[in-house]
């Protein structure tokens, strides 16, 4: 195992996009830890003397500031900062319900697998927007239940996922070497058929969390999302999209900074499953 582990590794590191890629996200991961100490300027600070002016040193400034006089490279970091914990914090609840869910459905089979497959199909004939906004309705606006509600309706595809190399594992010999042992089903679950199918599971993991954040985002820019004083890219782009004319930098700057980690995010995800599907081969 440790073998194709290293070899997996090695075809990664040949990558030249995947490992920019990989430096990009950890850059912005590390500037959104760091940016408190980075700049005198707190994330809810108010300068009246600089409303909505642009880049500048005067005041460390940097990225300019809002219409409320909010330096926007305290506020751009700290929205990267929500953003990636609401794409990782939801993506772990999507990969927990969605193998769980997968791998019973995939192992056992039969009528039990051809209801929650029904279940699958019909929740994914919902739309996922009107769902977590009665999330929002009933229980209020919260950062918790927005982690909860975008993986909970998040993990459809993964299941699907699960359950397609689950039914392929269960007629291994091992599973049935493991069944001749003796061993119960859920022994057999958690012991042989999820760590075989973590490969698959790690890589469209990679792909999630864009997804996930793009999403945050959207429902941000509605105004559904993270809620003021906090802010996420979302709502610096929804906030930024009304000065546009004005101060297009309150716009460009979280804009720019949502696509270059949505982009790399994407060509590390696809470096990921090409070193892993060559490792299969």
């Amino acid at each position: 195992m440790s073998v194709l582990i290293d070899d997996a590794a090695r075809r990664l590191r040949s990558n030249p996009g995947a490992v920019g890629a990989m430096f990009v996200i950890l850059s912005i991961v590390v500037l959104t830890l760091i940016a408190p100490w980075l700049t005198p300027n707190g994330s809810e600070t108010l300068d009246w003397s600089h409303v909505a002016s642009g880049p500048a040193l005067q005041g460390a400034h940097w990225f300019g500031t809002d219409r409320l006089g909010r330096d926007l490279f305290a506020r751009t970091l700290e929205g990267a900062r929500v953003s990636l914990a609401v794409g990782l914090v939801a993506s772990a609840v999507s990969l927990v319900v969605g193998i769980g869910y997968g791998a019973v459905a995939g192992y056992i089979g039969g009528r039990t697998d051809h209801v929650m497959m029904r279940i699958i199909e019909i929740l994914s004939g919902l739309p996922l927007i009107f769902f977590v906004i009665f999330l929002t309705v009933i229980f209020g606006r919260s950062e918790y239940l927005l982690f909860l509600s975008i993986g909970a309706v998040g993990w459809l595809t993964m299941a699907r996922i699960v359950r397609g190399q689950t039914l392929s594992i269960r007629q291994k010999e091992f599973i049935e070497a493991a069944v001749a042992s003796g061993a119960d089903t859920s022994r057999i679950i958690v012991r042989h058929v999820i760590p075989n199918v973590i490969g698959p599971v790690i890589v469209y993991a990679t792909l999630t969390v864009p997804q996930i954040i793009m999403f945050e985002s959207f429902l941000s820019f509605l105004g559904l999302g993270i809620q003021e004083p906090h802010a996420s890219l979302g709502t610096l782009i929804a906030e930024g999209a009304g000065e546009m004319e004005a101060a297009p930098w309150i716009l460009l700057v979280p804009g720019a900074l949502l696509a270059v980690l949505l982009l790399s995010l994407n060509i590390f995800g696809d470096g990921l499953r090409d070193a892993l599907d060559a490792k299969e081969r």
